[in-house]
């Protein structure tokens, strides 16, 4: 029998300084049992950095017409289409052709780099694009936050993102590969 979905909760404080975005979200995320904490836990930041009220979770890492987080207008047109992880560039090309703007979320350290070297010539060919690292510490860190009930702040001022929960806060400066024209 298949192994389902584990649920988490998170009320998650957005104070983003830098875009005048203020809010409080609560959220209910779908770990799938492939999913590492980490992952999961780069796709609340990924939710931080982009926070809108009409930013959603999409399916699941077993589904390749959604992705991580997306945020649609009312007429359902794709706003912003956001991957975590190592995408495949043929994926990103389509996902480019649907969305306005399209956001990478990359982590996994060394893995980053070489995934980087490989892609990076044709990642500059799409033009809204938005490549970011979350380097490998900070990822790690963050795992070590995930929890099935959260109780998250997270503060973006001047590049920099604190997430944290009432015990520990992790800094982050995510390193920007490529950023959309």
């Amino acid at each position: 029998m298949a192994q389902k979905a584990t649920i988490f909760r998170a009320s998650l404080a957005v104070s983003d300084i830098d875009r005048g975005v203020y809010a409080t979200h609560a959220l209910t995320l779908a770990r799938h049992p492939s999913e590492t904490d980490e992952r999961m836990m780069v796709r609340v930041l990924a939710f931080a950095c982009r926070a809108h009220e009409q930013l959603e979770f999409g399916r699941g890492i077993s589904t390749d017409d959604e992705p991580a987080l997306w945020q649609r207008d009312y007429t359902g047109a794709v706003i912003e289409w956001i991957e975590v992880g190592l995408p495949d560039e043929r994926l990103l090309r389509r996902a480019s052709g649907r969305a306005t703007n399209v956001w990478v979320f990359a982590y996994g350290g060394r893995a980053v780099d070489v995934w980087w070297r490989q892609n990076s010539e044709a990642f500059s060919k799409i033009r809204n694009l938005t490549v970011v690292e979350v380097p490998f510490e900070s990822s790690r860190q963050l795992a070590k936050l995930a929890a099935r009930s959260m109780e998250l702040n997270a503060t973006l001022q001047d590049g920099a993102i604190f997430i944290g929960d009432a015990e520990e806060t992790v800094e982050i400066a995510l390193v920007t590969h490529c950023a959309a024209s």
